[in-house]
């Protein structure tokens, strides 16, 4: 073969590998590169415990049963499942260029230190550290530019608005729990609905937990680090991954709640009858 007849072929074997180097990382890469997946490992955990606090501050609720609607729960809300509902929707809703950007964003140190500290308050176990430590930080940050930086945080973050999504779930899975002991009970739908109109006020009150987990988070992120942060988040790819994401775990965690009602129902439903 003549030296000119090469040209093409290794042209354009030059141009499939330069096509690889620069071909945008895929929905789950970018998953992976983000806290999200970190945090989302705990919705299991933390469904199981808001549901159980529930149950205790009812009271009345022998601890065997309590222990089995734990686990009826935490086998209904995986992890995986939750992911696996982010990765479709973030294929979906974002371009290439976007994931790239918002890939592009969590590989910077800043980034990196940020996302750290997210998981690391993200445990159920820190949540009554957070609450004890709410009054201090909120006295601490009183009138300073981090306590001012709060509302552009929240709705770029779509933080409360999240929150208060889990807060519906969690409370639909404890008030689902407890229709398995009361024949006649509202149906799922009113059940669903009862609760979706105390959404104004959980908002007042979920909206200030939101505040002092805000406060505790970033207390070791500095102003300069929090203000690229909220630069990113108020970015075309950073606002659409958020909301991408917010909205897949609020589908995720809302679907699964039919069905811990029918296993509730089939498992302790008997039991409540043996009380009656």
């Amino acid at each position: 073969m003549k030296p000119r007849a090469l040209i093409k072929p290794l042209l354009v074997a030059a141009a499939m590998v330069a096509g690889q180097a620069v071909a945008a990382p895929s929905a789950q890469q970018v998953l992976t590169a983000s806290p999200i997946d970190d945090i989302v490992a705990h919705y299991p955990a933390m469904m199981k415990q808001g549901i159980e606090d529930g149950l205790a501050r009812v009271g009345q609720m022998p601890p065997m049963v309590t222990a089995t609607i734990g686990q009826v729960v935490s086998h209904s809300f995986r992890d995986a499942d939750i992911e696996q509902q982010i990765v479709a929707n973030l294929e979906n809703n974002l371009t290439p260029d976007q994931l790239a950007s918002v890939h592009d964003w969590y590989k910077t140190p800043v980034a990196r230190k940020i996302a750290e500290a997210e998981i690391a308050a993200s445990a159920p176990s820190v949540w009554k550290e957070i609450q004890a430590q709410g009054p201090e930080l909120s006295k601490k940050y009183r009138n300073t530019e981090r306590s001012r930086m709060f509302e552009r945080y929240d709705r770029a973050a779509r933080a409360t608005e999240s929150a208060v999504d889990t807060t519906i779930a969690v409370q639909l899975g404890l008030a689902t729990a407890m229709s398995a002991f009361s024949p006649g009970a509202m149906s799922q739908q009113e059940l669903r609905q009862a609760i979706e109109n105390q959404r104004s006020t959980l908002r007042g009150v979920v909206g200030q937990q939101v505040f002092d987990s805000y406060l505790y988070t970033y207390e070791d992120i500095s102003t300069q680090e929090m203000s690229l942060y909220l630069d990113f988040l108020e970015s075309a790819p950073g606002a659409a991954f958020s909301k991408t994401v917010t909205s897949s775990i609020q589908q995720a965690i809302s679907e699964p709640i039919e069905s811990v009602s029918s296993q509730m129902v089939r498992l302790l439903a008997p039991a409540a009858g043996g009380k009656q």
